[in-house]
């Protein structure tokens, strides 16, 4: 499949469906506390995409049974909600999520804390968010998809974390998932070269152990193999002429750290 580079009308949209994306992910933040359980958090992600008469993006694709990936300390990505699952004080849980909109998706992902969490899981949430900035920046016409993934890799392994490199960022669009995918490792000056009109949604996932994975027999949520803790952020992200404009936070922010 070709990558995809977008109008400015097509990005118009996807942005919308990014700011709703960003909207329901900060009431979802706001919502985390201990005794909170992810189901809580899926109903309040469905009640509002109700509200709004936008559609939950995730909830049925490739037969996943919610809307809301929810993923709590060891646990990767593709987490399942439940009423069961209860937030304690000390974990951390990454919230990933999409939406619909006029045809167009947006696509985000944060990791938020349990009330007060360990030094460790700061860090690594620390680090994660900081690795989803300095990609973000790398997003410049005539850059290439390689130096995206440097800019992860080269931040976060040598303050001794690990990268996920069973899952990858990807194009966005009319679509959830198209091209080009955009590993969170990579060398430099390697791969797709980076133009404007392209939109990514870039997601480094990030472990405070090793970069193995296995999916548990839900056959859905995929944790460390390890079992050390495990961090996930998300972006959509436009390239345009003058840089990378960050679609998905609520800010409008542009560009990242370089």
């Amino acid at each position: 499949m070709a990558v995809s580079l977008k109008s400015p009308a097509q990005i118009a949209h996807i942005r919308e469906s990014a700011q709703y994306v960003g909207r329901v992910l900060q009431a979802m933040g706001e919502a985390v506390e201990p005794g909170v359980s992810t189901g809580d958090l899926d109903d309040l992600a469905e009640s509002l995409c109700r509200e709004w008469g936008v559609v939950p993006a995730f909830k049925g694709m490739y037969g996943f049974p919610k809307a809301v990936c929810i993923s709590v300390n060891e646990e990767v990505v593709h987490g399942i909600p439940s009423a069961d699952r209860v937030l304690n004080e000390g974990d951390i849980v990454s919230t990933d999520f999409g939406i619909i909109c006029n045809g167009f998706f947006g696509d985000a992902a944060r990791t938020w804390a349990v009330g007060q969490v360990s030094d460790e899981a700061r860090q690594l949430m620390d680090v994660t968010r900081e690795s989803l900035d300095r990609a973000i920046a790398q997003c410049v016409p005539g850059k290439r998809i390689g130096d995206i993934g440097h800019a992860v890799q080269s931040f976060v392994e040598p303050a001794g974390y690990s990268v996920v490199r069973d899952y990858v960022g990807h194009g966005i669009g009319r679509k959830l998932h198209e091209d080009p995918q955009v590993p969170n490792y990579g060398r430099p000056g390697r791969g797709e070269r980076i133009k404007a009109g392209m939109v990514v949604a870039l997601e480094p996932m990030i472990c405070c152990g090793g970069a193995e994975v296995v999916t548990l027999e839900d056959e859905w949520t995929v944790v460390t193999k390890d079992r050390r803790l495990s961090a996930h952020f998300e972006d959509t992200v436009a390239v345009t002429e003058d840089g990378p404009v960050v679609l998905s936070r609520l800010d409008g922010s542009h560009g990242g750290t370089p």
